[in-house]
C-alpha cells in the first residue's frame, strides 16, 4: 500500500507539472507521515543528503566552467582546433565536436558545455551556411560528452550513491567511451555535411598553427592539470575543482585579461544559482530515496524484474531502453536517485562491474540530453539558435543513432571502459 502511495503520488505530481525534485520530496514526506516513520527524520535526511564531501566538487566545477567560458578560453581553443582540422567541407562541424570534448574536460556539465560551445561556434557555423537546425543538433550532441569526459558532475553523483565505484575509477573509465562518442559524432556530422553540401566556401585561410597553439595553450592545460593532479595524488577530485577555479581566474585576469572583478562576482552569483538547483534536487530526492529504502520498495521491484527470467543480454537491453526514455524527460540527478536503488541490485545479481555499469548508465543519460522531446542540451542550443526543437528532428536523430551505436559497443565490450582504470590501478 505504501509503495503505491509513494509512486502514485510522485507520478501524479509530476504529470501535474510539479518540478521533479518537489514531486519526489512531497511523495517521500507523505509516506513518512502516513507510515509514521517519524517526521523529525526529514530534516536529518535532507541534511545528510547534501552534507557529503564529494558533493563539494559540484558547485566548484560549475564555477570553473563558467570562468573558463567568460575568460575567452573557448575562442582560443576553436582557433587551435580549426588550425588542426583545416578548411574543408564540414570542418566547422568537426571543430564544434572537438571543442565540446575539450571544454567538457573543464565544465563537467552537458548544458554548460553546449552553452559555451554554442556561444562561440553558432555564429561562425551559421555564417558558413550551416542550417540553424543542423548546427543546434551538432552542438547539443557534442555537449553530451561533457558528462562522460572527466571531470563529470554526473559521475561524481553516481559515486556518491554507489560507494563501491570510486570517483577516480569512474573518471578514468569515462575517458575512452567519451572519446569514442566524440569520434562517432564527428564522423556523422562530417558525413551529413558532405552529403548535403554544407560549408561550400572553404576559401578562408587556415589559422596559423603555432600562433593558435600559443593562444589556446592556457585553456588546453586546464584538463591536463585537473586530471594529472588527481592521477598523481596531488589533490582529490574536490580539491581539483578548487585548483581549476583559481587557475581559471589567473588565466582570465592575468593572461587573457577578459575577466574583471565585477565579472568574477557575476560568475559566483550564477554558479550559486545553478548549484542551488542541483543541491535542492539532491536534498529532496534524498527524502524520496530514504522513504523507498525504508519500505524496501526497490528490493521487491528488483526481485520482480529478476523473476521475469530475462537473460543477461535481455536485461541489459531493457535497462538501456528504460534509461534512454527516462533521459528524454528527466534530468540525470533525478534519474540516479529514482532508478539506481532498483538497478544496482540487478547489476550485483549478474555480477556486473559497478564502474562499467555507471559509465553505460551515464552514456544513456548523455544520449537523453539531446534526444527530443525534452533533451536539455537541445533546449539550450535551440534557444540560442532561435528555432523550435521540432525543426531539429531531421538532423538530431542521426546524431542519436551515432551515439546510440557507441553506447551498445561499450555495453557489450566492457573493457572499453574498464581497461584504463584497471591499467591505472583504480580497480
Amino acid at each position: 500500500m505504501m509503495d503505491w502511495l509513494l509512486f502514485g503520488l510522485f507520478l501524479t505530481l509530476m504529470l501535474a507539472g510539479v518540478p521533479i525534485a518537489v514531486a519526489m520530496g512531497l511523495a517521500g514526506v507523505a509516506v513518512v507521515a502516513v507510515a509514521d516513520f517519524g517526521m523529525l527524520s526529514l530534516p536529518t535526511n535532507v541534511y545528510t543528503g547534501v552534507a557529503k564531501y564529494p558533493l563539494m566538487a559540484i558547485p566548484v566545477f560549475v564555477i570553473a566552467g563558467l570562468i573558463f567560458e567568460r575568460a575567452g578560453v573557448a575562442a582560443g581553443i576553436v582557433r587551435f582546433v580549426s588550425a588542426i582540422v583545416g578548411q574543408r567541407r564540414g570542418s566547422l562541424a568537426i571543430v564544434a565536436v572537438l571543442v565540446a570534448m575539450i571544454m567538457g574536460g573543464i565544465s563537467g556539465s552537458g548544458p554548460a558545455d553546449s552553452a559555451a560551445v554554442g556561444a562561440v561556434m553558432l555564429p561562425s557555423m551559421l555564417k558558413a551556411g550551416y542550417p540553424r537546425a543542423f548546427t543546434a543538433s551538432v552542438i547539443a550532441s557534442a555537449g553530451s560528452t561533457g558528462i562522460l569526459i572527466p571531470p563529470s558532475i554526473a559521475l561524481i553523483i553516481y559515486s556518491l550513491l554507489v560507494p563501491a565505484a570510486s570517483v577516480p575509477a569512474l573518471f578514468a573509465a569515462g575517458i575512452i567511451p567519451g572519446i569514442l562518442v566524440g569520434v562517432a559524432l564527428i564522423l556523422m556530422a562530417w558525413w551529413l555535411s558532405v552529403r548535403n553540401g554544407f560549408e561550400a566556401d572553404v576559401s578562408e585561410a587556415r589559422p596559423p598553427f603555432w600562433q593558435s597553439l600559443r593562444e589556446a595553450a592556457w585553456g588546453l592545460a586546464a584538463p591536463v592539470i585537473i586530471l594529472g593532479g588527481m592521477r598523481s595524488g596531488l589533490f582529490t577530485p574536490t580539491e581539483a575543482a578548487v585548483v581549476a577555479v583559481f587557475y581559471g581566474i589567473f588565466v582570465g585576469t592575468v593572461i587573457n585579461r577578459q575577466l574583471g572583478w565585477n565579472d568574477i562576482w557575476k560568475v559566483f552569483v550564477e554558479a550559486a544559482e545553478i548549484s542551488s538547483v542541483i543541491m535542492i534536487i539532491i536534498a529532496l530526492a534524498s527524502v524520496f530515496a530514504w522513504a523507498s529504502s525504508t519500505l524496501s520498495t526497490f528490493d521487491r521491484l528488483a526481485q520482480t524484474v529478476l523473476g521475469t527470467g530475462l537473460s543477461e543480454t535481455g536485461m541489459l537491453l531493457m535497462i538501456q531502453g528504460l534509461l534512454l526514455v527516462a533521459g528524454m524527460f528527466l534530468d540525470a540527478i533525478s534519474i540516479y536517485f529514482i532508478f539506481l536503488p532498483l538497478l544496482v541490485p540487478i547489476a550485483m545479481h549478474f555480477q556486473w562491474d559497478l564502474v562499467w555499469f555507471g559509465v553505460i548508465i551515464t552514456m544513456n543519460l548523455a544520449l537523453g540530453q539531446f534526444t527530443p522531446p525534452m533533451g536539455v542540451n537541445l533546449m539550450v542550443t535551440c534557444r540560442m539558435a532561435g528555432i523550435g526543437m521540432d525543426s531539429t528532428l531531421r538532423w538530431v536523430l542521426w546524431m542519436v543513432l551515432a551515439m546510440g551505436s557507441t553506447v551498445l559497443l561499450v555495453t557489450f565490450v566492457p573493457e572499453l571502459a574498464l581497461w584504463l582504470p584497471r591499467h591505472l590501478g583504480y580497480l
